[in-house]
């Protein structure tokens, strides 16, 4: 599988999913800057996580009109796989490619801490090794991970299967003390209604190594490497 990380001014992620990818999966691993105007031969493109254009304006919203965004819209239009994760999933989410916005945590505080997901999806590329319900134990960074989402498309999004991971207690529960930002629904990953573009705050890349305290982002991986192969 070859993987390709977009690079923005601001991005601190970046390096890590280069490591997940390149030397934890030995998998050929290329660094693309935000100015390109054309994607290299790639199987998966990750949007990592970051601070791209130090957040301002709105997360996300500067980054979206970076040269690379319309091959990476094209890349997804023709089913290329997209996994944004942190203020990937807010540039996905600004550019179009994922419905929504993310706005302030509820509580207007950064969050830094480890969170239970519940996996809800699993007919996709991106947890096709992952059991219905099962629980994962992520690390989230994030300031602006507030999910939202007009009432209508909500009930569409759920309808329609396209919400991935939930934060829910380590029994699965889905309580509002579990809730770390306020999302609606428990919301914490999504996926586009043809399956190819993923979402989420949590950040995978910082737990496939037990040096970093956890393995359980290895799965979502393993699951993508699977689903290629």
């Amino acid at each position: 599988m070859r993987v390709g990380i977009i690079i923005f001014p601001g991005s601190n992620c970046d390096h890590d999913a280069y490591h997940l990818a390149r030397h934890v999966f030995d998998l050929e691993t290329t660094f693309i800057w935000h100015k390109e105007k054309h994607l290299p031969e790639v199987d998966l493109l990750i949007i990592p996580g970051g601070f791209s254009y130090g957040d301002y304006l709105r997360s996300g919203a500067i980054a979206r009109f970076s040269a690379i965004m319309a091959e990476v819209e094209r890349f997804a239009e023709e089913g290329g796989l997209v996994l944004g994760i942190c203020n990937g999933f807010q540039i996905l989410c600004e550019c179009g490619l994922l419905p929504g916005v993310l706005l302030r945590n509820s509580s207007v505080r950064f969050a830094c801490k480890w969170v239970h997901l519940r996996a809800d999806n699993v007919d996709i590329p991106f947890t096709r090794s992952v059991e219905l319900g099962q629980i994962m134990r992520l690390p989230i960074a994030h300031g602006e991970g507030n999910y939202f989402i007009e009432a209508p498309e909500l009930v569409e999004l759920e309808r329609n299967g396209q919400v991935v991971f939930r934060y829910t207690t380590s029994a699965g529960e889905m309580t509002s003390d579990a809730n770390p930002n306020g999302s609606a629904n428990n919301i914490a990953g999504i996926v586009n209604r043809q399956g190819n573009v993923l979402g989420m705050m949590p950040h995978p890349e910082r737990a496939a190594e037990e040096i970093l305290g956890g393995v359980d982002g290895r799965i979502i991986f393993e699951s993508l490497i699977n689903s290629i192969s």
